[in-house]
């Protein structure tokens, strides 16, 4: 019987992307004389239903039984062309990858020197293709439910989702309510639906379905595990409210000696409230929660002759004695949806923010012209005597995105469309007041964005083309230094309110989820997708999705619908049953492997552990790799002192000759 490998080679124009700088005919027919290769063929599209039938066939007919495709990147189109060769009964695994795009076509402009390398490419593969092993993928069964953290829209969607389908949903909020940035807004453009009222019916369906388990005031603690099967372990704070007393009548915080005297964050310190609070009139769950920061008697051990709140309680639901409460659970699948922060426009300090308490960040908008905020809805800054309704007010566009100066390069998406909105509403609140936009380029992408932009324009918002490059006080005005570039001229602009239309950032807290889970972050700090276009809700670690604003900056719309993509990937999961783990694992040679344990150390998955064996009579320690939990990356292989691990489809044995025909083709 000849057990010789037969292989095919199969050499991808990809239209004229590796074409026009790779001869692909000089290529297939250098392949076609290579050791061990029985066919070698170009086409035009190697990756379409012809091109993999034309692989199928071959080896049906010619019997192959390796196969080297020539093309893209294998993350492009790898399992593709695995599943070709399952299609064909060929283990799937029986294949290489050629990259000629990315590393030929796309990075060399000399056609001669392109060709050339991808002829050394090409040889290189069928070297190693012909050492492949087949492997097998293991199957593990599917916990039956999901983890959500973050409990804004995205969150809100996503769980929502998933509970509808008949699969359990733990949602964890670290805040005291769901409903994240949304719930601060007043109305949301280009429709100027009220915000609360579509979100609260949301809101309430979420705390009310019987299929999720909602964790407010809580934090994620450690995930471990892999795919199908994470160990969820949370951090229930103590509220030192009872939840299932509480009927969130709000006596306590009306007797709270601390009442008014504490800024409210949900309302941007704008208002106060007490030491005991409900963070908003339609906070879900309406259960209160004590500040431990901030109470008397979590800070003193004393509230005067005795906290009034425990008094005014008619059902006893104060309990200063209550603690942290850890709960552990098993998820199938998690999706991160832990939103963003606004950027900081102290950061700008040529915009006197912090310095001047007439200017203010949007949101802080939101909250003045909430009819649910600090002043009823009334545009008023300064309090009592220095109380001001503004007449003259000004937009700057842009402060902190697109501002390579505070390490910002990105748009923020959003902002352009909020300013439009915020003035607005201005002009609704207070017809007579002039309201200019300073902008770098309006961006209105999105669904009736341009138009809601031209109506703006056509209420009487007046729109300069300008970066300001200072704000400065003269008298009780406001100076904004400027040049309108349209006009070619410069212009001090003096007005009562200047408003940041600050930009979106990542959470400062991102990086404990991204430790928990060995996620990844991208050039702008965000949580990274697997691919921008092909998987923009998954992650490099399998069964983990993202939803929202954690992800990168979107408008509502394209939350909410990034929100439904990633539960329904994860529905994909868990109805399932069962997942398939990866095969090109790494491995380990226990009767040559010494136990230090330096490749426990260095695996980024914590998916190798050291155990006790006999080893011809002698107890011995050895490292061995979980299956489920390796990712394949080969840290520890290429780290292994003994050279005992070795990772399947990239052992030693299989590179070493690639290497060697790369060499001797110089």
């Amino acid at each position: 019987m000849n057990n010789k490998p037969r292989i095919g080679v199969y050499v991808c124009h990809c239209g004229a992307n590796i074409a026009k700088t790779v001869d692909v005919e000089a290529v297939s027919e250098f392949a076609s004389h290579l050791p061990y290769v029985k066919v070698a063929r170009n086409y035009a599209y190697m990756c379409s239903d012809p091109g993999q039938l034309l692989i199928r066939e071959d080896i049906k007919n010619e019997g192959l039984t390796r196969v080297v495709v020539a093309s893209c990147s294998p993350r492009m189109h790898e399992l593709t062309f695995r599943k070709t060769l399952a299609a064909a009964g060929l283990n799937p695994y029986y294949l290489e990858m050629a990259n000629i795009r990315e590393h030929c076509s796309w990075v060399h402009t000399d056609r001669d020197e392109a060709t050339a390398k991808a002829k050394r490419l090409v040889y290189s593969a069928v070297a190693k293709a012909r050492l492949l092993e087949p492997l097998t993928e293991k199957e593990v069964e599917v916990e039956p439910s999901a983890l959500i953290v973050g409990g804004g829209i995205a969150g809100i969607q996503a769980a929502l989702d998933i509970a509808a389908a008949g699969f359990k949903v733990y949602m964890v909020e670290k805040t005291t309510s769901v409903g994240g940035k949304m719930s601060q807004l007043d109305k949301t453009f280009p429709t100027l639906d009220c915000s609360a009222c579509i979100l609260t019916p949301k809101m309430v369906d979420v705390a009310s379905h019987p299929n999720i388990e909602l964790m407010t005031y809580s934090k994620v603690e450690d995930i471990s595990g892999y795919v199908g099967n994470f160990d969820v372990k949370v951090r229930k704070k103590a509220r030192y409210v009872d939840m299932d007393k509480c009927t969130g009548c709000g006596a306590c915080a009306e007797e709270c000696r601390l009442r008014g005297t504490i800024p409210n964050d949900y309302d941007m310190g704008l208002g106060k409230r007490g030491a005991i609070y409900l963070p908003f009139p339609q906070a879900v769950p309406a259960k209160y929660t004590i500040d431990p920061d901030r109470c008397l008697m979590l800070t003193r051990g004393k509230c005067g002759k005795g906290p009034k709140c425990v008094e005014a309680c008619a059902v006893g639901a104060v309990n200063f004695e209550q603690e942290d409460e850890i709960v552990e659970f098993k998820v199938g699948t998690v999706i991160i949806a832990t939103g963003y922060e606004i950027f900081d426009a102290s950061k700008k300090p040529e915009y006197g923010y912090g310095q001047y308490p007439n200017v203010i960040n949007g949101l802080e908008l939101e909250r003045l012209v909430a009819a649910s905020g600090p002043t009823g809805g009334e545009i008023v800054i300064g309090k009592g005597d220095k109380a001001m309704v503004p007449k003259e007010v000004a937009f700057i566009s842009c402060v902190g995105s697109r501002d390579d100066s505070v390490d910002k390069p990105y748009c923020s998406r959003v902002c352009c469309m909020y300013s439009a909105k915020l003035a607005h509403l201005i002009l609704e609140k207070l017809p007579e007041a002039n309201v200019r936009i300073y902008y770098m380029d309006v961006r209105a992408f999105g669904k009736g964005y341009e138009e809601f932009y031209d109506r703006v324009r056509r209420e009487g918002v007046h729109y300069i083309r300008g970066n300001p490059s200072e704000i400065f006080k003269r008298g009780d005005k406001l100076v904004v230094k400027a040049e309108d570039t349209l006009a070619g001229r410069p212009l001090e602009d003096e007005v009562d309110l200047v408003v940041l239309a600050v930009g979106l950032e990542p959470r400062q807290d991102a990086r404990e989820i991204i430790d928990i889970l060995k996620l990844s972050q991208s050039a702008d700090g965000f949580y990274m997708e697997a691919h921008p276009k092909l998987a923009p809700v998954d992650t490099a670690t399998d069964g983990v999705y993202l939803a929202g604003c954690a992800q990168g900056p979107k408008d509502i719309p394209d939350t909410v619908a990034q929100a439904k993509g990633a539960a329904a990937s994860a529905l994909i999961l868990l109805s399932s049953g069962q997942v398939k783990v990866q095969a090109q694992i790494s491995i380990v040679d226990e009767s040559t492997c010494r136990g230090c344990g330096f490749c426990v150390e260095i695996c980024p998955y914590g998916a190798i552990e050291l155990v006790e064996i006999n080893r011809m009579g002698n107890m011995a320690q050895v490292a061995r790799v979980n299956e489920a939990l390796c990712k394949g990356c080969g840290a520890c292989a290429a780290g292994c002192l003994s050279g005992s691990i070795q990772q399947r489809s990239f052992k030693d044995q299989q590179i070493l000759p690639q290497i060697a025909v790369l060499g001797a083709m110089k």
